[in-house]
């Protein structure tokens, strides 16, 4: 199965090659080498996978992952990751590279990430980077200033704490990070308590803190109506339990924290238990999802650079978007 990427290294991660097809050839004459990456973003359930298909078929093009749980391998089907025939009519990379008891960030991400985009350039390819991992995404497309590594015993000293101690850490020393974050989601609360306890600098100072970018970006937003996202978010949710979410989940010795703690893990592991029935399941991971899309949507919103297109749109049309952005259209 091809789930990683080609031209990096990385200790602890999987390196398994995708070649790309020994028939394809460029067919948009703009994309001469080394082209910049075009990034296809959108909030969970919208498309972005079949979306980025298209265009990597009709822009010689191979897709790079930009969703943070999509890196870690043996939860595909709860993650809803490209499926193996899709994968295997265009190289995907940085998909399945970690394994699940691993914890990636969006620091590693970058490092991981921009030598990549740089071999699929100077192949003379397009990097199309798919995800709706808003943080790692800008992580990749600005610099951010100086953010400090993550530190593994500090990180121990953190996930010992319940979600109320990490909560109330954070207030403290960072009021305003504590009213803007996710409470409810412990790996942002725990990776915020360490960047301030590390630093000895406020989390909600250095958020903001990111580099212009140095070039164009081209970008697409695959946007829906909410109410048309969420019956897509509910036809997603009884699918990816029809396909054996669960059974998959049950099959890990050792998930880490951030497999944990993904959305829908948490539901499975007492529906497993016998806690909940699957009805209850489902609706339970139905609606942290509809909360998960909602945030996304509004940290796209602040991301000015990203053409909104909708997430109905034609074959046609969102390829004619993105020759329109890569001839040099809003960037």
């Amino acid at each position: 199965m091809n789930h990683g990427s080609r031209g990096f290294s990385c200790p602890g991660l999987a390196q398994t090659g995708s070649p790309p097809p020994q028939n394809q050839r460029t067919r948009n004459p703009i994309l001469k080498a080394p082209p910049q990456p075009l990034y296809l973003c959108g909030p969970t359930a919208s498309g972005k996978s079949r979306h980025a298909l298209t265009l990597a078929k009709e822009l010689n093009g191979e897709i790079v992952n930009a969703d943070a749980l999509q890196l870690y391998r043996g939860i595909e089907t709860i993650t809803a990751s490209p499926s193996e025939e899709d994968r295997n009519l265009v190289p995907h990379h940085l998909y399945g590279i970690a394994d699940p008891s691993d914890t990636f960030d969006a620091a590693l991400y970058r490092r991981v990430a921009l030598p990549l985009l740089e071999d699929i350039s100077s192949r003379g390819k397009l990097p199309i980077v798919v995800g709706g991992s808003g943080l790692y995404l800008k992580f990749l497309t600005h610099e951010p200033d100086d953010l400090p590594p993550a530190n593994s015993h500090l990180r121990k000293e953190l996930e010992a704490l319940s979600l109320d101690e990490m909560v109330r850490r954070l207030e403290l020393i960072d009021p305003p990070e504590a009213n803007r974050i996710d409470r409810s989601n412990p790996r942002y609360v725990q990776r915020a308590l360490e960047i301030s306890l590390m630093s000895g600098r406020p989390v909600s100072e250095q958020r903001t803190s990111f580099k212009v970018s140095t070039g164009p970006l081209h970008g697409i937003l695959i946007s829906w109506e909410p109410g048309a996202l969420e019956a897509r978010i509910r036809e997603r949710t009884a699918l990816m339990l029809e396909d054996g979410a669960a059974e998959q989940l049950d099959s890990l010795t050792e998930p880490g924290p951030a497999v944990s703690r993904a959305i829908g893990v948490p539901q499975l592991k007492r529906l497993l238990k016998g806690a909940i029935d699957r009805k209850t399941c489902e609706e339970e991971i139905v609606i942290a999802t509809r909360q998960y899309a909602k945030r996304q949507r509004s940290w796209f919103r602040r991301e000015t650079w990203l053409t909104p297109v909708p997430g109905d749109c034609s074959a046609k049309q969102i390829i004619s978007a993105a020759h329109n952005l890569l001839q040099g259209g809003p960037s």
